[in-house]
């Protein structure tokens, strides 16, 4: 379980980017994380896997704190961080080596290395590409190969920091696809986006606003309770047509699915 007990976090002598932040994430959850530019989204991500430490309150996974340097590497290693530029990550010449390389960096035998290197690359079907360079791949395989280096490290959750942003309609759709099916697989997936399409079969949904949450909770609720202007958002169609129709009823699975069918993402 990850906790987050009371944090707060700034950058130097700037205002908080975050303040008093409490809440727990549940091993086997698919959250989505929402807010509007610069409400502390990615500050987030990076203080739940160790990359920043928080300046007052704590953040725990399990027995392990991120105010302790001794528990880092293995914070590291059990929170996988996507990024929103795949790019950002690759430091090898080749899709192999670049999976390869968490691996030796924490010196897991030879065997057990091949092993999880392709079970990596099937779960993000990119094993055909092990011998191709980086730069040859299209942005949505790129962005495969980031996930499947995170993969071999056999976190226990995911964080997607916008990880689909800057990809084309398939490319979104072929990466969400990969986070519902390690989520069914029972990997804890966190995922932060501004597309509100992405969040409809999200188990909960946690809503920053100027570096505090306004909303945890359900996406039915979110889309009937809360002013997506307000915090500078729009209503994905699905919603918006749940409630031009006038339906009482919160939107269910089958219906997501339906309208997500009528309407692809754009």
């Amino acid at each position: 379980m990850l906790v987050f007990d009371q944090v707060d976090y700034y950058y130097r002598r700037g205002h908080p980017v975050l303040r008093q932040i409490s809440f727990e994430i549940h091993q086997g959850e698919f959250i989505s994380i929402i807010g509007g530019n610069g409400s502390g989204k990615s500050t987030l991500a990076k203080l739940m896997n160790g990359l920043l430490q928080p300046r007052e309150g704590q953040i725990k996974l399990d027995y392990l704190n991120t105010l302790n340097y001794d528990d880092l590497g293995k914070i590291r290693e059990l929170v996988g961080l996507v990024f929103q530029n795949p790019e950002d990550q690759f430091i090898t010449t080749s899709v192999l080596d670049e999976v390869v390389f968490g691996l030796e960096n924490l010196r897991v035998p030879r065997d057990e290395m091949a092993h999880r290197v392709n079970e990596a690359l099937k779960a993000v079907h990119m094993e055909d590409y092990a011998e191709a360079m980086p730069h040859q791949l299209s942005g949505g395989q790129k962005q495969r190969v980031a996930i499947a280096a995170v993969l071999a490290m056999r976190p226990s959750i995911l964080i997607f920091d916008e990880a689909t942003s800057m990809l084309d309609p398939q490319g979104r759709s072929d990466i969400l696809d990969v986070m519902h099916t390690l989520h069914r697989q029972g990997m804890t997936i966190i995922h932060i986006t501004h597309h509100m399409e992405e969040i409809l079969s999200a188990d909960r949904v946690l809503l920053l606003s100027k570096g505090e949450f306004a909303f945890d909770g359900t996406p039915s609720v979110l889309f009937s309770s809360v002013s997506m202007t307000e915090h500078r958002l729009a209503l994905p169609f699905a919603a918006r047509l749940h409630q031009a129709l006038g339906l009482d009823t919160p939107l269910s699975a089958d219906w997501k699915e339906t309208i997500t069918t009528l309407w692809p993402m754009s």
